[in-house]
């Protein structure tokens, strides 16, 4: 579906994408992911064609990208991350006038703009404006106008800002929904738990290059830390040199309380640290063990937290 290839691209002294690569297979959630000013907008616009870019090879269905090439943008969707819509047309009118840039035959857009208000469950207000809805209803009518056309290949950039928890979830069952009606998903989030969640394969960017990719699993599998255990102990002593001495711990940080404690391997760390307790005699509340995050993979592979 996505082929990038050392794409660069430069804006007179700075390089916004430092040979980049990217690909995106049928029909999967492809996350994108990386600070902000890293290159994942200017990554999308040189696939969308909307930017040039200076050297390397961009292929959308198997096609060198060419702004001029409407096949190929009649099956694209683009739901940007500030909102798109006329505030003096009503929902209907909205995701018509969208959906008429790619369907001309007026009852097949009626019949695709009644499904496209039906899956972002705007129903009930077909004839409202947007000044009369929540900011999670204009996020929905926002995605209905991206989708109405039923694109092969979707960008979602950041779907869910600023949006109430119950649009929230709306928004990422209908995402879901879409890869299993057969879309291509290239979604932005800053939004952890999201990604975790939705993605298939995950890209993270730094700097205008891609510097990891790879399932969930993938990716904690390539950082030095692989398991996490967190344990709120009650003694007063500071036993960060003692638990560093456990086998596989790369690292031990105290917050009040609360220790936790980074291993190298995943392998026998909890038992050990149960019996490391029980031999010292210690009194802990709470422990918790976890494969490390997508926030502790990228801290590890730029020094950087995600939302920069």
């Amino acid at each position: 579906m996505i082929l990038m290839k050392d794409v660069i691209k430069r804006y007179k002294e700075v390089i916004a994408l430092d040979h980049f690569s990217f690909s995106a297979g049928e029909n999967e959630i492809i996350g994108l992911l990386g600070p902000n000013g890293c290159g994942k907008t200017t990554a999308i616009n040189c696939m969308l064609s909307i930017l040039k870019f200076d050297k390397g090879e961009i292929e959308i269905f198997g096609e060198k990208v060419d702004p001029n090439n409407n096949d190929i943008k009649q099956r694209i969707g683009v739901v940007p991350q500030e909102i798109a819509i006329f505030n003096n047309l009503n929902v209907v009118e909205n995701i018509s006038f969208f959906c008429g840039l790619y369907v001309k035959d007026s009852k097949t857009r009626k019949k695709l703009v009644d499904e496209a208000i039906e899956f972002v469950g705007l129903e009930k207000y077909r004839k409202f404006s947007p000044r009369q809805l929540s900011g999670g209803m204009k996020r929905r009518l926002n995605i209905a106008c991206g989708i109405a056309h039923k694109p092969d290949l979707l960008f979602l950039d950041e779907p869910t800002v600023a949006v109430d928890a119950q649009s929230r979830n709306f928004i990422l069952e209908g995402v879901k929904k879409m890869k299993d009606n057969g879309t291509t998903v290239v979604y932005t989030t800053h939004y952890l738990e999201e990604a975790e969640d939705l993605c298939d394969r995950l890209v993270i960017m730094d700097n205008g290059r891609n510097i990891a990719q790879g399932t969930l699993n993938e990716l904690q599998r390539s950082i030095s830390t692989q398991e996490s255990i967190t344990v709120s102990f009650l003694d007063d002593e500071d036993l960060r040199k003692k638990l560093k001495s456990l086998p596989n711990v790369v690292n031990v940080e105290k917050s009040g309380e609360i220790y936790t404690i980074q291993f190298e391997k995943h392998q026998n760390n909890l038992p050990n640290l149960i019996k490391f307790i029980e031999e010292n005699q210690l009194t802990y509340t709470q422990i918790s063990s976890e494969k490390p995050s997508l926030s502790n993979i990228f801290l590890e592979l730029t020094g950087k937290e995600l939302r920069d």
